[in-house]
């Protein structure tokens, strides 16, 4: 005679529960992606529209060779690819709809802030291609007004893209690495939780 509680119920039970705690991480991931998200593009809109009131007709010189200068860029990131804004545009449009989509795997804080960076960022610098002054459909002119006189001129949005690829590329290689040892732990609780036979 079997007791209560052996056999086949808890197994459903066990298998139950590890799968509530992925949707509400999931839930507290998408907030966290969305939440810097949406800072970034607050923070490079109210930069852009400083950087065209303000550096319209001057130069700001800051530290060393760091100084803000107001150059409109038809191109991509960090004015490469001049005239090409449309089809850059389109190709941005492109990596957001992907990353969003992707957000729903970014179960651990870093993915999900380093989607949220270039999410933001992707979508500040296609608001002024819809929005300001340039030639044709999506071809207006990203402000870029950080200039280190050694590198291309840019502005937050840029460096919001270039930093959430570099923490999304380096969270992608730690969870690799943590991969191995999660599936050993998950081997070792299967052993553990079966019913002996």
């Amino acid at each position: 005679m079997q007791e209560r509680g052996a056999g086949p119920p808890p197994l459903s039970s066990e298998s139950d529960a590890p799968a509530r705690p992925p949707t509400t991480a999931g839930r507290a991931r998408w907030r966290l992606l969305l939440g810097v998200a949406a800072v970034v593009l607050v923070a490079d809109q109210l930069t852009k529209w400083w950087a065209t009131e303000t550096l319209d007709d001057r130069m700001i010189d800051l530290v060393g060779s760091l100084r803000l200068r107001l150059v409109m860029n038809y191109g991509s990131a960090f004015s490469i690819a001049q005239g090409r804004g449309a089809l850059i545009s389109l190709l941005a449009l492109v990596i957001v709809a992907v990353l969003l989509r992707s957000g729903r795997y970014a179960t651990r804080p870093a993915s999900a802030f380093a989607i949220g960076l270039v999410v933001g960022g992707a979508i500040g610098n296609l608001l002024d291609r819809a929005f300001r002054e340039g030639d044709g459909f999506l071809g207006g002119g990203v402000v870029d007004f950080v200039d280190l006189q050694w590198w291309p001129v840019f502005n937050v949005a840029d460096s919001a893209i270039v930093v959430g690829a570099m923490v999304l590329f380096l969270a992608e290689l730690r969870e690799e690495a943590d991969e191995p040892e999660d599936a050993d732990a998950s081997a070792a609780a299967e052993v553990e939780g079966k019913p002996p036979s």
